[in-house]
């Protein structure tokens, strides 16, 4: 039986606003607001002081499927089933490969029919109803229920420069044994083309809320020479990435090592990802016998779904920081199976060899890039630190076939899908703020490790 999605009250529709109006309007929703539902059951309502939200979506795939009528949700740059669904509709209809991805080919259709569109004037109607709504989800679901919060999303657009449209609206969680007042979440949506919301980006830093964390997820690789990526960072507790979404994940993390190095405080929703599979690695080697044993690891086997291997280098980074490795070679090969391998010296001199493995799978999940298995082991067939850890029974049949020099232990990990999501990391990531000194490291070694690459 499927969860019931939790009610969203609607305290206020998107409404549209100038810039220079966008606090008064806030304020104004607030003044003595109450609710009173029909059994007069419903609460007062006030507005959130927990934190700001910006939220930058750098692709305007949502926007583009509204404006050609094959999406009526929400515009919150998170490509969730509704979007899948609504792509597939056009693949279908155009004949193209239905993937339910925002491939080139589906892109360069729907921007032609944007264009189409705007000529014949009627873009503005067919887009203007399309926002944020009561009886869909939003971007900030996952994170009202647990902290309602003011939500600024930045909404770069297809088409001419014609400034930057603003909306204001404001959405309750209702939960059955809710408190006496319900705490609200406030939506500024910001429209423009990203030249536009470069333009005012001046503007963005006082609409965050004085005195409390504020956070950015900047949903595409961050740019350091953005000048609206450069003036928020500036001014956020926190600047959020998911390099599961990557399209050159070697590149852009070496693009996040630099950020960090510039003292930006970086956190990855991917690397939360990894946080099981840390927590089996350091549980097999618990006991004081398999702890004296980590030193003999010299064998380091890593499958991933091909297509990002951001997981499996930030799971690689974290070992090597833990145990002191030093990365001296990087070697890439490219084919059925993309492979890379690092080796490593240890402080006493021993080499370790880390090869990680893309492998491709029939069914791509919803995160690009996920572990499927990997293996520690050593040449030393009389070490005691051989460990298998995968999600699925299929990876472990794999890496016990591959074979090692003495018997694994053996772990299954599966994670349900629900908690690699990205909304339900953020909401999770903003229960806490600065730099997170275990990410920096794990992710300065693999970029030491990739400068060395061959290719």
């Amino acid at each position: 039986m499927a969860l019931q999605a939790p009610t969203i009250f609607s305290l206020q529709a998107p409404k549209d606003v100038s810039l220079t109006e966008i606090e008064a309007e806030l304020n104004q929703i607030w003044q003595s607001y109450g609710i009173t539902g029909e059994d007069g059951s419903l609460p007062a309502a006030t507005r959130a002081t927990t934190f700001t939200l910006v939220v930058y979506e750098p692709e305007e795939t949502q926007y583009l499927l509204a404006a050609s009528g094959f999406y009526n949700g929400p515009i919150d740059g998170i490509l969730g089933p509704q979007t899948e669904t609504a792509l597939r509709e056009v693949q279908r209809t155009y004949k193209l490969p239905e993937t339910g991805t925002a491939t080139t080919e589906t892109l360069a259709i729907l921007r032609d029919e944007f264009t189409k569109d705007q000529r014949k004037g009627a873009t503005e109607d067919n887009v203007a109803n399309v926002s944020y709504g009561s009886s869909s989800p939003t971007i900030a679901d996952e994170i009202a229920l647990r902290n309602p919060c003011r939500i600024i999303a930045l909404c770069p657009i297809a088409g001419e420069d014609e400034g930057v449209k603003a909306q204001v609206s404001a959405y309750c969680p209702i939960q059955k044994q809710s408190s006496s007042t319900l705490i609200c979440c406030e939506y500024i949506t910001l429209t423009g083309t990203a030249t536009a919301l470069e333009r005012i980006g001046g503007m963005i830093p006082a609409l965050l809320i004085g005195g409390l964390p504020k956070f950015i997820w900047w949903k595409a690789t961050p740019d350091a020479n953005n000048a609206l990526f450069k003036r928020l960072a500036a001014v956020c507790n926190n600047v959020i990435v998911d390099s599961c979404n990557f399209n050159t994940p070697e590149s852009d993390l070496l693009t996040l090592q630099g950020l960090v190095e510039n003292s930006v405080p970086l956190a990855d929703l991917n690397w939360r990802r990894l946080a099981a599979w840390q927590e089996l690695t350091a549980e097999a080697y618990d006991p004081p016998s398999r702890r004296t044993a980590l030193k003999e690891i010299d064998r380091v086997t890593i499958d991933y779904e091909k297509g990002n291997p951001a997981q499996a280098l930030l799971y690689l980074g974290w070992l090597a920081s833990r145990l002191e490795w030093m990365p001296v070679s990087c070697e890439r090969e490219n084919g059925d199976y993309d492979i890379t391998r690092i080796r490593f010296i240890t402080q006493d001199q021993r080499q370790v060899e880390a090869e990680l493995a893309g492998v491709p799978v029939a069914d791509i999940g919803e995160i690009v890039g996920d572990l499927i298995a990997l293996r520690l082991s050593s040449t030393n067939p009389q070490a005691n630190c051989g460990t298998v850890i995968c999600s699925e029974t299929g990876g472990c049949m794999r890496m016990e076939t591959q074979g090692g020099a003495q018997a694994a232990g053996l772990f299954q990990q599966v994670s349900s899908l629900s908690e690699q999501k990205a909304e339900v990391l953020l909401s999770q990531q903003v229960q806490r703020w600065g730099r997170e000194a275990l990410f920096e490291e794990s992710l300065a070694v693999i970029a030491k490790s990739l400068k060395l690459s061959n290719g």
